[in-house]
């Protein structure tokens, strides 16, 4: 019988590389798949988006987001409350959130005891597991009757002797509005903003810190001078996904806004979002230019929250590219 050919080692190693390159082919195919899904659905929710607004937006219009209007009986629909409701809401949220946040992240990185900093994180962290519907079963049975008896009378009471904020902040207190429902958001949010404002204070070198100590100065200098600019790029990062939460949360909001397809000049009236208008009316509609309106605030809500986030990238872009000028 003929003796089997030797392999050579030239022979083997160059059956080894053949089998890298097919698994490169192989994963480079699999990830290129997996972005190109991405994409698609991405593409697939903007078309139903579009076709399922299509009837609205030819009965109504630009007067669709310019109208208040918000009339299932008479088929009259204008997204103009629920577009401010939540572009309000927001804004209460990140003002309230993000100092805090930022407030946390640095006691947690500068000044809290090595013992005490783990407790704190982890308790902060368990926020962001906390179902929605929780956060607004707790708002509207605890925090919204505890507004309603302090802290609106309160604010009532000091702005009405002040033009302009005395319409800000108009009575009477109903413990549920627009300003409980930015409060909640403010705490949905902080764990975020918190969990990745301390991550990026983490990473600055020390011997920067330890510099500036060196040259006398306080935690505080430091903390402006030294940590949050060497960590704009990812503060500002956190930030816009406290914010991209905050425009799409809809459970918590809709328990403690109080549902009203109305503007009103004061943050403490009841008011509406676009999630909350969505969620609590999707399953009772009746015709298709009430679904159809429905669909184009899920839209509208859709293009809002893309252009925060292009407008947060562009950001990001200018911020690194003078970072490196």
């Amino acid at each position: 019988m003929p003796r089997a050919r030797s392999v050579s080692r030239e022979e083997r190693l160059a059956i080894r590389l053949r089998g890298f390159r097919l698994g490169d082919r192989v994963f480079h195919s699999l990830t290129f798949l997996a972005a190109i899904l991405v994409l698609a659905l991405l593409s697939g929710v903007i078309v139903s988006l579009v076709q399922g607004s299509l009837p609205a937006l030819h009965a109504f219009g630009l007067n669709f987001i310019v109208t208040e209007v918000w009339n299932p009986v008479g088929d009259r629909f204008g997204a103009l409350a629920a577009i401010v409701g939540t572009l309000v809401t927001s804004a209460i949220a990140m003002l309230i959130g993000v100092p805090v946040s930022i407030g946390i992240a640095i006691f947690l990185t500068e000044l809290c005891p090595m013992w005490l900093r783990r407790p704190i994180a982890i308790a902060i962290e368990l926020l962001a597991g906390i179902p929605s519907i929780i956060y607004g079963i707790w708002g509207l049975f605890v925090l919204a009757p505890f507004l309603q008896r302090t802290l609106e009378p309160w604010l009532i009471a000091l702005f009405s002797p002040i033009p302009g904020l005395n319409l800000l902040f108009a009575g009477p207190p109903f413990g549920v509005g627009v300003f409980t429902a930015g409060l909640i958001l403010a705490i949905m949010v902080l764990p975020f903003i918190t969990a990745v404002t301390r991550d990026v204070f983490s990473s600055v070198p020390p011997v920067l810190k330890e510099a500036a100590y060196g040259l006398g100065c306080t935690t505080w200098e430091v903390s402006r001078q030294v940590v949050l600019p060497y960590t704009r790029v990812g503060v500002t990062g956190g930030i816009m996904l406290g914010l991209g939460r905050a425009l799409g949360e809809t459970m918590a909001v809709t328990f403690v806004i109080g549902n009203a397809h109305r503007l009103s000049a004061s943050v403490l009236a009841p008011g509406t979002t676009i999630s909350a208008t969505i969620a609590n009316e999707f399953n009772e509609a009746v015709g298709d230019l009430y679904t159809s309106s429905l669909i184009a605030l899920g839209l509208i809500l859709f293009v809002i929250t893309f252009i925060v986030l292009a407008l947060a990238r562009y950001m990001l872009m200018r911020m690194e590219r003078r970072a490196g000028a």
